[in-house]
């Protein structure tokens, strides 16, 4: 299900930067399908820090509307971050150098293993298998850079 990966990023705020659009798959840890989000994504530079911001439609079981998230990128390093949520609590850490990573995140019982893999300039992906008492699901997301914003800047 996840690309192949390996391109990698010494530069977060050069291949971040722009609008992406995305799309989000969200299953049972067999497969089956639970939900979808469609939509797209902006990630603004504000000194060394990247905010991002998705904004599309969920459908998730009976529900069918809008929803939206917002995290900010802080730059520890060359094609490094950690990860904040919009509320200020730390997510996780994240680096591109070799163009794939892996992360963990604890939330209150539940567990989230993360996986991110950079596919080209235009290209990444993310896997989250969320595993716990109160939830069980598997998020893949795939992003594409938006054609009219695509430069081969960022990766090296």
């Amino acid at each position: 299900m996840n690309a192949p990966c390996g391109r990698a990023v010494h530069d977060l705020p050069a291949f971040f930067g722009g609008d992406w659009s995305l799309r989000r798959v969200i299953s049972d840890p067999d497969g089956a399908g639970l939900g979808e989000f469609e939509g797209s994504a902006r990630f603004t530079p504000d000194e060394d820090v990247l905010r991002y911001e998705e904004r599309g439609t969920l459908r998730l079981g009976d529900y069918r509307g809008p929803a939206s998230r917002a995290l900010r990128y802080h730059v520890t390093g060359p094609g490094q971050a950690h990860v904040y949520f919009d509320y200020g609590d730390f997510f996780h850490a994240l680096d591109l150098r070799e163009g794939h990573c892996r992360a963990e995140h604890p939330c209150r019982d539940d567990l989230y293993r993360g996986e991110f893999g950079v596919v080209d300039h235009d290209t990444w992906w993310q896997r989250w298998v969320v595993s716990g008492p109160t939830k069980n699901h598997v998020l893949y997301t795939e992003f594409s850079r938006e054609a009219a914003l695509s430069t081969s800047e960022g990766t090296t």
